[in-house]
């Protein structure tokens, strides 16, 4: 996972009037837990924006009034009409004890189905996982080149050392799918295959 750092101020109080206050001085109320204990502080909107708003997954480098802790986002409170950010719940991260986390999945390659006619499918676009936050990657690299029309790749066959994938194993991730004159196309390298033989 990629690093990056957050600055962080503690709450004096908790409850929905201090959390408001803290939204209205441009500011988004967060919580650590994880540590034993939970801490309560409050992050500056526009940091937590350029993480949040991001294709990338973080560990981050909590810094609270001087207190370091790394963490990763476990859940975020998005306002239902206004899209911004209400609340981040972070959770801590020790060396040895996994951890659950969606990671994006990229793609990589030309499919030769699509170079056919086909058109690409993109089911996921993050994965969830399980591992320890040294075993986790940034992103999980798929090549697609091999993929032709019908064929597909499904998240049994991928594999990251020493992570876990907890979605479905015969859910579909990507696959290349038959599109108007794909079959005139597959059918003419067929032909051309049979003249050949």
């Amino acid at each position: 996972m990629k690093t990056v750092q957050l600055s962080g101020s503690p709450r004096a109080s908790v409850g929905k009037k201090d959390a408001k206050a803290v939204r209205n001085a441009g500011a988004i109320p967060c919580v650590l837990y994880g540590t034993g204990e939970q801490i309560y502080f409050s992050v500056r909107k526009v940091d937590m924006e350029k993480i949040v708003f991001s294709p990338d997954v973080y560990q981050i480098e909590l810094d609270i009034d001087g207190t370091k802790k790394n963490a990763i986002i476990q859940e975020l409170q998005m306002h239902p009409v206004k899209d911004t950010i209400e609340h981040v719940d972070f959770l801590a991260l020790v060396d040895d004890k996994p951890v659950k986390v969606d990671i994006p999945v990229k793609l990589t390659g030309r499919s030769k189905g699509v170079l056919s006619g086909g058109r690409l499918q993109q089911v996921f676009r993050r994965l969830r996982v399980e591992g320890l936050p040294k075993d986790i990657p940034a992103f999980i690299e798929l090549d697609i080149t091999k993929l032709n029309i019908g064929n597909a790749i499904r998240v049994g066959q991928i594999e990251i050392p020493g992570v876990k994938l907890l979605n479905a194993s015969n859910a579909v991730v990507v696959s290349v799918k038959m599109a108007r004159g794909a079959v005139k196309a597959n059918d003419e390298e067929e032909e051309k295959e049979e003249a050949e033989a």
